[in-house]
């Protein structure tokens, strides 16, 4: 009898692997963080990499610093002199995240931000190649809104956990509003006549806009 294919572990095998420094700071987060799960992970931070270099963005905008995973793999496609803005609501986090960007040689190129991002966001009025959302689900709706028209043409938002475990296919509970907020985003973009779309499946969903 075949033995059930693990799909997460064979892409993880046979994907670019992180590195020394990723895997530190994979081990530390599941160390010291109380939901170290948040964390981007293997395969979906070699996506973010990946989609990073094929761009070569001058600016990144993160919303959800966590321990800064994510935002070293963003930082891996930066263009010289690129810069990083994350934005992080629990300033417990920003010892461990900043700590891991001075290792990478990368404190003078990663703005971390703590407080709420919308409240945060309000006051920058830079121009963005790559978004990457992955704070409160709640949000999302308004971080779009807010963010589209900081995107530069050809940039990039993508926006995680869109599938929500599966619950954006079901019909919208009136208890559950991150499974709502997910849905309305979700819709937002596909109507939006000035951005193309997919959700690509990885992990918990990837909602991956372009803007024309």
């Amino acid at each position: 009898m075949n033995q059930k294919i693990d799909i997460d572990d064979y892409s993880e095998k046979y994907s670019s692997s992180p590195s020394n420094l990723l895997n530190q700071l994979e081990r530390e987060t599941y160390l010291k963080s109380i939901k170290p799960y948040m964390i981007s992970g293997r395969v979906q931070g070699r996506f973010l990499s990946f989609i990073s270099q094929l761009m070569r963005p001058k600016s990144i905008l993160e919303l959800g610093t966590f321990t800064g995973y994510a935002t070293l793999c963003l930082a891996e496609g930066l263009s010289e002199n690129g810069m990083i803005t994350t934005i992080e609501v629990n300033e417990e986090m920003e010892p461990l995240a900043t700590k891991y960007f001075e290792k990478a040689g990368l404190g003078d190129r990663i703005q971390m931000l703590i407080g709420d991002a919308i409240e945060v966001m309000s006051d920058l009025n830079d121009q963005y190649d790559l978004v990457f959302i992955d704070a409160k689900k709640s949000d999302y709706p308004k971080y779009y809104e807010m963010i589209i028209d900081k995107v530069n043409p050809g940039g990039v938002i993508i926006a995680d956990n869109v599938i929500w475990y599966g619950k954006v296919a079901e019909e919208i509970r009136s208890n559950d509003m991150k499974t709502k907020a997910l849905q309305e985003f979700n819709a937002m973009v596909q109507h939006d006549p000035r951005v193309e779309n997919f959700i690509l499946p990885v992990r918990d969903g990837l909602n991956i806009v372009r803007k024309k």
